[in-house]
């Protein structure tokens, strides 16, 4: 008998040390329903703040996507976890985001 190898929904319960399969394919809902919502809310939000597609200010419209979008991911993910009941999964993630964060701009001595 061939050795099988893990499929990609195997791989990825093993990464996120979930318990079943369906918590691997309701984490992935979450993320398609984030990012659907960020798909739709991102240019209005953007045309709210005077943000303009191909404007020539490239830098400008990428500082201003991370301070205004970037932050509204996060809590997307948080209101969908709690729907499809993963939150805790998800709450974990964002406080290792944070703690990575901390640690950048904490001073080296």
């Amino acid at each position: 008998m061939e050795d099988q190898k893990p499929g990609f929904l195997q791989r990825l319960q093993t990464k996120w040390k979930l318990d079943s399969l369906l918590q691997v394919v309701l984490v992935l809902v979450v993320f398609a329903c984030t990012g659907f919502t960020i798909l739709f809310i991102k240019n209005p939000i953007l045309n709210f703040f005077g943000v303009e597609r191909g404007g020539g200010q490239g830098f400008v419209n990428t500082v201003l996507y991370l301070i205004l979008i970037l932050p509204l991911y996060q809590i997307f993910l948080l209101i969908y976890g709690f729907i499809f009941g993963q939150f805790n999964f998800f709450w974990e993630k964002e406080k290792q985001i944070f703690r990575r964060i901390g640690t950048m701009f904490k001073s080296k001595k």
